[in-house]
């Protein structure tokens, strides 16, 4: 049996143990994970809704007010101010112009990434990142993201495969693969009620990298189909030029792809708490 581990805490430390499971995604996973050393953690401390709603807010906002702040004092590119993180289309429109001036996934070709220095590509990068915070905060669905910045996501999951082994229910402190394509499925797109949808707005989940997700809370995503299936039905003709009828096309279901299960005999309130103490990623490893 192989292990996901993790050491949380710069001081006084946790340790969390994840059996790997022996499937197909599982293996496929840990292959990335096996070279996944050559680049840097994206950022040891993407943990969610651990905080106090207060507390989250301002993180939040102090987070995604530096990304644009960054961007535009190189040009001014973002020219519609943020408002707060409760302003859904503004998110979205931040969301619209990381993918518009990033590009598409390993298809980095706008002018504006190319000339960009360094900070500044990192700061657009992370805009995507501090969207995505700005849209957590409140939820009582605390989880851990690890990605690893710049690594290639070259290498897509078998629809087949996909569709057997994916699960719309992912129980506590289950692992899971995290979304890697730039721009949103259609889970996204519904429950944002995103309006820039396009060819770079709608990007199926195809493929996948060491990158992890860890939900710590029970997942049900059938309970999303109602909202999915409406907004679906709002852009039919879209959707259908896509060869996506309904909510059960591979290409639509909210789909997770769990990849190892936590062992540990903590209760789920206590591991939490201790979690909430620890928010710093410290070591990650395959055993």
């Amino acid at each position: 049996m192989s292990y996901l581990v993790l050491d949380l805490g710069t001081t006084d430390p946790i340790q969390l143990r994840f059996a790997i499971r022996t499937t197909p995604i599982a293996a496929a996973w840990v292959e990335r994970m096996s070279i996944r050393d050559a680049w840097p953690l994206d950022d040891p401390e993407r943990f969610y809704n651990f905080d106090s709603v207060e507390q989250q807010i301002i993180r939040a906002e102090t987070y995604i007010r530096t990304c644009i702040d960054t961007i535009n004092s190189y040009q001014y590119i973002i020219d519609r101010p943020f408002t707060s993180i409760r302003d859904q289309d503004c998110l979205n429109y931040l969301h619209h112009m990381f993918e518009t001036y990033h590009g598409l996934l390993d298809q980095q070709t706008h002018d504006f990434w190319i000339r960009a220095p360094k900070s500044v590509q990192t700061a657009l990068a992370e805009l995507n990142i501090a969207v995505h915070r700005c849209e957590s905060v409140g939820y009582a669905n605390p989880r851990l993201v690890c990605t690893w910045f710049g690594m290639p996501k070259i290498h897509k999951l078998d629809p087949n495969i996909a569709k057997q082994y994916g699960s719309m229910t992912v129980p506590f402190g289950t692992v899971y693969l995290n979304y890697v394509e730039i721009g949103k499925t259609l889970e996204d797109l519904a429950y944002d009620q995103d309006q820039y949808i396009g060819d770079d707005a709608f990007q199926p989940w195809q493929h996948y990298s060491a990158d992890f997700v860890i939900p710590f809370f029970d997942i049900d995503n059938s309970k999303k189909l109602p909202v999915m299936e409406k907004y679906l039905q709002q852009h039919q003709d879209f959707f259908l030029a896509r060869g996506i009828e309904n909510v059960y096309n591979i290409h639509a279901m909210p789909l997770r792809y769990p990849v190892a299960d936590l062992q540990d005999t903590r209760s789920k309130e206590n591991l939490i708490k201790l979690i909430a103490q620890r928010q710093h990623v410290t070591r990650v490893s395959i055993e």
